[in-house]
């Protein structure tokens, strides 16, 4: 199965996040590693999508409408990165 790492900026990203935050990404990240990333972006509630331009190869998931975290799926597809999260600019 996959195994969730938190990135050096996103740990600290989330040291400031509001609770409810915090705690959606790490549901998110258990749901990944019990069964698996392919199965989780079948789940319409995190809008998981490819990102384009400067962030081709990334992905993001809305933690909520302000909120979302970008991460990294390694070829492998073992791994997924959490690299950032932030407040999405719309």
């Amino acid at each position: 199965m996959n195994q969730v790492v938190i990135g050096k900026k996103a740990r600290k990203q989330l040291k400031k996040l509001p609770l409810h935050i915090v705690a959606k990404l790490q549901r998110w990240a258990e749901d990944i590693e019990e069964f698996g990333i392919k199965e989780i972006r079948k789940i319409s509630g995190y809008h998981d999508e490819p990102l384009h331009g400067d962030r081709k190869n990334q992905r993001s998931i809305r933690l909520s409408k302000a909120y979302r975290a970008l991460y990294i799926e390694y070829k492998n597809s073992i791994i997924i990165e959490i690299i950032e999260v932030n407040k999405h600019e719309y």
